[in-house]
């Protein structure tokens, strides 16, 4: 049986992954269902998988928080303490999480090995080239994007596709969470040309 993989991402209604300027985390918009229905997902038996930029962000961040801030968020600290896999050619162990594995070599190559061999789903957050790569080779089962109801025209950081290839969506699930939040779940498939 292959496992299904997730690209997860929080996503601002112009398509950008996260924002400078005086934006806050989740762009000041999360609430306790979105908490709530976070920490829910991120309850379920799973592997996290991470490009090499996306693991230093998060443990340059979670090293920088105090037990009070949005970087501890009881879903955040389920997620660290999940199983992960991290993709790097650039990074030297031992990794700063509880239960990482550093897998070097090219991303597709490491993912499709991880769905043949996982006994449970796979899921990303963030690692947006990492996660456009694998998109593009057929390997991500589902795009999770978690819709924030801002435009970040000019503090915008991480356009999420920017450089994607071509693809159609299937919608398979969508939800509003507390504060207009819209969660989106498709079916990735590559446009033919």
């Amino acid at each position: 049986m292959t496992a299904t993989y997730t690209f997860d991402v929080f996503s601002s209604l112009d398509g950008f992954g996260a924002a400078g300027g005086n934006w806050t985390g989740y762009w000041g918009k999360q609430g306790p269902e979105f908490l709530d229905h976070r920490l829910a997902q991120y309850s379920e038996d799973q592997r996290m998988v991470f490009g090499a930029n996306t693991y230093r962000a998060f443990t340059r961040m979670l090293a920088a928080s105090t037990e009070d801030s949005d970087v501890r968020d009881p879903w955040v600290t389920r997620m660290t303490s999940l199983p992960a896999t991290v993709v790097s050619t650039t990074l030297d162990g031992p990794l700063d999480w509880s239960d990482a594995t550093l897998a070097s070599g090219d991303a597709v190559d490491v993912v499709a090995r991880l769905k043949k061999e996982s006994d449970v789903p796979l899921r990303s957050h963030g690692s947006l080239a990492m996660n456009r790569s694998l998109m593009a080779a057929g390997l991500v089962d589902r795009v999770q994007v978690t819709l924030f109801p801002v435009i970040t025209g000019q503090n915008g950081l991480s356009p999420i596709f920017e450089g994607a290839a071509d693809f159609d969506l299937e919608l398979l699930e969508s939800r509003t969470l507390g504060g207009g939040i819209q969660e989106l779940i498709y079916r990735p498939t590559l446009h033919a040309a």
